[in-house]
Order: structure tokens, then sequence, then C-alpha cells
């Protein structure tokens, strides 16, 4: 049984955004921009995409 992932790209610096917006992109697993995580599709990691989707692509 496979899980459902989400790849999240970062395509906006995070320079100047708020202190917890940052952490949250950190807590996604991203570093730097234009990097690329894929995650699984769960609650917590679709509320934390919601919270910085300014800064990030999304594809499902």
């Amino acid at each position: 049984m496979s899980e459902k992932t989400i790849k999240v790209t970062l395509v906006k610096s995070v320079i100047g955004t708020k202190q917890s917006h940052r952490a949250t992109v950190r807590g996604l697993g991203l570093r730097r921009m234009n990097h690329c995580v894929e995650l699984q599709d769960t609650p917590e990691v679709r509320g934390m995409v919601n919270k910085v989707s300014y800064l990030l692509k999304c594809e499902g």
C-alpha cells in the first residue's frame, strides 16, 4: 500500500518573512530556493503548506 505524497518546491525567498513562517519552511524540509521535497499527504503537512503557501509551489 503506497502512501500519498505531495511535491513541494520553495519558489520565493524566506528573507523578510515572519520567523514562524521561516520555521515552518524548515520544518517542511526545504533549505534553499528551488529546493524540492516529497512529503506524505497528511493533515499536518497540509496545514503547514497552507500557512506558507505564498512561498511554495505544490504538486500533488
